[in-house]
């Protein structure tokens, strides 16, 4: 069949520098064996990451064009026609597993989140994304484009800006110029505080980012009375990933607690 068209709705831009897809699959560290690739369309990064034996390597594509094309050029490909959204990673991957892919730009913050959500399995990505989307996950404290993400991610992973790209390597050429980031997980289990409520304290910060601490928490409806001053007076931009912990521990401990102990974190969320 012929080349797939690009979709404008789903947000398809198709690399077309075969240098820049090698350095992308070179950029994988091998930490695991299982490996999904998200939104291959005609297989730029697909052809490299099949040389790879060892792998166990699935691609998960929701375009039935983009499908069509893939089984007829890798009829050996696991394919999953699907949204990677969607997917229950749990059940494709008993192990950990690592996820590449050049993502579609209008749901590659969704991605991240679905990772954070899959942090004891996704161990590392390497994708492609809007550089503005790239820059703003790899931002650390202090800088104005530090936000949910940033804080989430860097929680559990190890994030590293690998590299630019420029507009004139795509089929169509977006707007906007792209980079791609790694993703590897650090040795962070789990976090000293509730990790639910972890992440409505850094939602409620960064959702009023213009305002101080103090207010954007209690805006969320958070108590803040046993909260140390030095952290309410700045602004979610300002404040690292232990400072978060710091101020969740001290809400879950301090001020949700109950004659019968700390509330649940199911009390929590109705709150």
């Amino acid at each position: 069949m012929n080349e797939v068209k690009a979709k404008k709705f789903l947000g398809q831009h198709f690399l077309t520098d075969e240098s820049i897809a090698q350095r992308i699959v070179e950029s994988l560290t091998g930490r695991t064996s299982n490996l999904i690739e998200i939104g291959p369309g005609m297989g730029v990064l697909t052809k490299y990451l099949i040389l790879k034996p060892e792998l166990n390597f699935h691609v998960v594509e929701i375009d039935r064009e983009s499908v069509a094309w893939l089984h007829e050029h890798y009829p050996t490909l696991k394919v999953i026609e699907g949204d990677f959204l969607k997917l229950d990673l749990t059940a494709l991957f008993h192990d950990t597993f690592a996820v590449i892919g050049n993502f579609p730009y209008n749901i590659s913050s969704q991605i991240l989140f679905r990772v954070f959500e899959c942090r004891n399995q996704a161990v590392e990505v390497v994708g492609m994304f809007q550089k503005e989307v790239a820059e703003r996950v790899a931002a650390g404290p202090g800088s104005k484009t530090y936000g949910i993400l940033s804080v989430l991610l860097s929680a559990f992973y190890n994030i590293e800006y690998l590299f630019t790209v420029h507009e004139h390597v795509f089929n169509p050429p977006p707007k906007v110029k792209s980079a791609v980031i790694r993703l590897t997980r650090n040795d962070v289990t789990s976090l000293e505080c509730d990790e639910k409520l972890f992440v409505q304290v850094v939602k409620a910060g960064f959702n009023q980012r213009r305002k101080t601490l103090r207010n954007a928490l209690r805006s969320a409806n958070l108590p803040i009375e046993n909260v140390d001053e030095t952290f309410l007076s700045k602004r979610a931009e300002q404040l690292s990933v232990n400072e978060f912990i710091t101020i969740t521990k001290t809400i879950q401990f301090s001020c949700f607690a109950t004659p019968e102990g700390v509330m649940s974190t199911a009390e929590i969320n109705e709150i």
